[in-house]
């Protein structure tokens, strides 16, 4: 390769992450969030693209065979295909299953190349090492976070499913299958490649299984974490090889995305008052919450009863939850907003990090409704509100809201909540009265200033839209 093209590529690679790091920068705010996909979209365009050059030699002539441009232009149509096609056709409530999947199958490439990095370069035990440091990370990822789609996606239950002596089973595996990675480095055997995928991949599966539906968006982000930690090093492994310059752009958008992740991931785990480390060994929710007597009863109210209670309020604040999002109800709600401003209600939304089944998820439902992002405020700028809001309407958010988080000995103790319980009157809809995530029965519900809303989501705000219209 000429000096000028190398010079020129090496160029674009840094274009190419600092539009990565400019597109990461404006995921920070749901007001940027559009423009830093494109952002990051346009740089993985260049930085693919550019690759196609690191083939050219000193004539400008490819090197790369014809036969295997031809399966790189097969394999850029059919992925480029099916990630527009389903990003056009996913709806919204989808979302999170689509993140899943897509982000396993970033874990998957990230084994794929290590794979054929360990078939070319096994004598290298420095690159080899790496690319088995990848293939472990990138397998378990993939794994991972297909159990992730299949849970969300309601193919599979979501409740934690807790096997026999799992720790001791999975520990188990990990430990074998870390093993066959060793060897397959110390004897340069590809004997070994076979169980040691099957046994990474098997633990990736066992390791999620436990996890609930609750737990997905801490789960989402780790595999996320785990996927770019798996990228970056399938980079390192590359640097030394003859896509040098592809290998350095790979550690530092695998570093970012990883970095970005692990950040994400702790952040998930403490809004829910809980180490990262429980969330993924402790199958929660597996059990429910039993022994628990709750004082009172639940009250039902009809939506006409409701939207008297809202029109003379001074002003509403709303609680969304997956229930929303199920439903499809955010044009719903934005509409009964809009009616509740009319008539002089002050309405603002209060927005709980794990609300829904992944960070953001009910702001990016919200702001698809046209609600505006200055009405969303999140549990740290709410909570001071409640004692002095006249109605909250909880939509389908169950533990986030549930008081049992300040109940001694509750599995839910400690964990930050939204307090609607301090307002003076609480609306809870929800269809019908069980238990949420958690398999935890919610205080909330049997508090005397609170009533229950039953019905589908779109349907009881519609209700409630009607008796505004016509009080």
């Amino acid at each position: 390769m000429t000096n000028w093209i190398s010079i020129a590529i090496d160029a674009v690679y840094v274009v190419a992450v600092l539009i990565f790091i400019l597109g990461l920068k404006a995921l920070s705010s749901p007001e940027t969030a559009r423009r830093g996909i494109v952002y990051a979209g346009i740089a993985m365009l260049v930085a693919v693209a550019v690759t196609f050059f690191s083939f050219v030699d000193m004539n400008l002539a490819l090197t790369i065979p014809v036969e295997n441009l031809g399966l790189i232009f097969l394999g850029v149509a059919l992925g480029g295909f099916g990630g527009y096609y389903w990003a056009r056709v996913v709806k919204m409530t989808e979302m999170p299953q689509m993140v899943a999947m897509f982000n396993g199958m970033g874990g998957g490439a990230a084994a794929a190349i290590a794979a054929v990095e360990l078939l070319s370069t096994l004598s290298d035990k420095v690159t080899g090492g790496l690319s088995v440091a990848g293939a472990i990370i990138g397998s378990i990822s993939i794994a991972g976070s297909m159990i992730a789609f299949l849970k969300l996606q309601g193919w599979m239950p979501s409740k934690a499913i807790v096997l026999p002596a799992r720790q001791f089973v999975n520990t188990g595996i990990l430990i074998v299958g870390v093993a066959c990675g060793v060897l397959l480095l110390v004897t340069s055997s590809l004997f070994w490649m076979l169980p040691f995928f099957v046994l990474l991949l098997a633990y990736g599966i066992l390791l999620t299984i436990p996890i609930g539906g609750a737990d997905m968006p801490v789960v989402i982000s780790l595999f996320n974490a785990l996927t770019g930690i798996a990228v970056a090093l399938d980079g390192f492994a590359l640097v030394n090889g003859p896509l040098g310059d592809a290998g350095y752009a790979m550690v530092i958008a695998g570093t970012l995305v990883g970095a970005s992740g692990s950040l994400l991931t702790l952040l998930m785990a403490k809004a829910m008052n809980r180490s990262v480390g429980n969330v993924f060994f402790s199958a929660f929710g597996a059990v429910e919450e039993t022994g628990v007597t709750m004082k009172g009863s639940m009250k039902p109210i009809e939506a006409s009863d409701v939207a008297v209670m809202m029109a003379y309020a001074n002003q509403v604040i709303i609680a969304p939850g997956y229930g929303m999002a199920v439903a499809q109800a955010q044009g719903k709600v934005k509409e009964l907003a809009d009616l509740l401003e009319a008539k002089g209600v002050t309405v603002k939304f209060a927005i709980h990090p794990v609300a829904g089944r992944m960070p953001g998820h009910m702001n990016v439902l919200l702001a698809e409704a046209g609600i505006s992002y200055d009405k969303l405020f999140d549990r740290d700028e709410i909570n001071a509100e409640f004692a002095n809001t006249d109605v909250v309407l909880v939509i389908g958010a169950n533990d986030v809201v549930n008081p049992a988080a300040h109940r001694q000995g509750s599995p839910l103790q400690g964990m930050p909540i939204l307090d609607v319980e301090l307002a003076k009157n609480v609306i809870v809809n929800k269809r019908g009265q069980g238990k949420g995530f958690a398999g935890i029965e919610n205080d909330l519900f049997y508090r005397d200033n609170c009533h229950m809303l039953y019905g589908d989501a779109a349907t009881a705000i519609g209700k409630l839209v009607t008796a505004l219209k016509q009080s």
